[in-house]
């Protein structure tokens, strides 16, 4: 994509700024009227132009932001953005006066960031990052199906219908899960991947299996989704009065889409950093007026948990990033007191 002048620069910034303000729009002279820029509309006009041609802007009786417009002027604002002391202040004393457990803690963050955001807030329960194995079966079904039942330090039970190759025998099947038993207990994916290789092929297959569930978890977001603010999305009319709106309330009720959605995006981040989602990425069809703002917050190599919103695209970026940052450094905060009894 071509390189922008600082003047193009300048105009993007204002007219997305402008649209998420207004929602209408924009148009060159009231550009120019509103910030008081010291070009004339034409070439304001101009400007625009430009921008659509590549990309960032598209023509509806006026300009509006696209998706790569929208992204522009996230990454601007990633870096400017902060929120005020004042409802820093508020935020941080609201979380004084409630108890000291995660279920509080997740509800009353949950309602802030609704609050705050104007948006659906979701926010899930802190989980352990590292999956430890602890005992597995292989039950015979029916012909080649089999039943693999993996349990998990802590109490996590995980099952799964294998179908293999031939049909085996349920003493061949219980030796080779007394055998991985015996090698793998208390020991997590990265280890269990550093093995030597098994000649017993049946014996590898099922270690491959289990090394992929227990990276999956302890990528994953488990455990329970909070949610708060789902009459701020009603109330927007692109989200009640069109298809695309009512698929997209639909996605709420799909608790594994939207565990895959708060899993899978920040899966790679730092806690505290947050990630941006506009339009759905191409990776969720659902979420294609949407935009989703998300942050991991908890104790690295610990315990860590996902919180954010979903709204428009059309929403306050400026407003929004800080407050999912704030908020995400808040609760990993109060989660090192507690474990360290301050």
């Amino acid at each position: 994509m071509k390189t922008l002048t600082e003047r193009q620069k300048t105009i993007l910034m204002l007219v997305v700024r402008e649209y998420i303000d207004s929602g209408q729009p924009v148009g060159s002279k009231s550009l120019v009227k509103n910030y008081s820029l010291d070009i004339s509309s034409a070439t304001v006009r101009n400007e625009m132009r430009a921008l659509t041609e590549m990309d960032y802007l598209r023509t509806t009786s006026g300009r509006i932001p696209t998706e790569a417009g929208y992204r522009y002027f996230v990454r601007q604002v990633m870096r400017e953005a902060n929120l005020p002391n004042a409802v820093q202040r508020t935020i941080s004393h609201q979380f004084t006066q409630t108890h000291s457990s995660t279920d509080a803690w997740m509800t009353l963050a949950a309602s802030v960031l609704a609050h705050q955001t104007k948006a659906v807030s979701l926010v899930t329960a802190p989980h352990t990052e590292q999956t430890l194995f602890k005992h597995l079966e292989l039950i015979s079904t029916q012909g080649r199906q089999v039943l693999m039942i993996l349990v998990f330090v802590g109490g996590e039970v995980s099952q799964q219908v294998l179908t293999l190759a031939e049909v085996l025998s349920q003493p061949r099947l219980s030796q080779v899960a007394e055998r991985l038993n015996l090698n793998l207990r208390d020991l997590s994916a990265e280890k269990i991947i550093s093995l030597p290789s098994r000649a017993d092929i049946l014996e590898q297959d099922i270690l491959l299996l289990i090394q992929q569930e227990m990276q999956q978890r302890s990528a994953a977001t488990s455990g329970e989704i909070y949610m708060d603010g789902m009459a701020n999305i009603l109330a927007e009319p692109s989200f009640a009065d069109s298809d695309e709106g009512r698929r997209t309330l639909r996605f709420f009720d799909e608790r594994s889409r939207l565990q895959d959605l708060l899993s899978n995006t920040v899966v790679d981040s730092v806690v505290g950093g947050v990630q941006v989602l506009i339009g759905g990425e191409e990776s969720w069809e659902e979420l294609r007026q949407c935009s989703v703002v998300l942050a991991k917050y908890g104790i690295p190599g610990q315990a860590t948990g996902t919180l954010g919103v979903l709204g428009p695209m059309r929403m306050p970026y400026a407003r929004t990033i800080p407050t999912v940052r704030y908020m995400a450094d808040l609760l990993s905060g109060l989660m090192t007191e507690n474990i360290s009894g301050e």
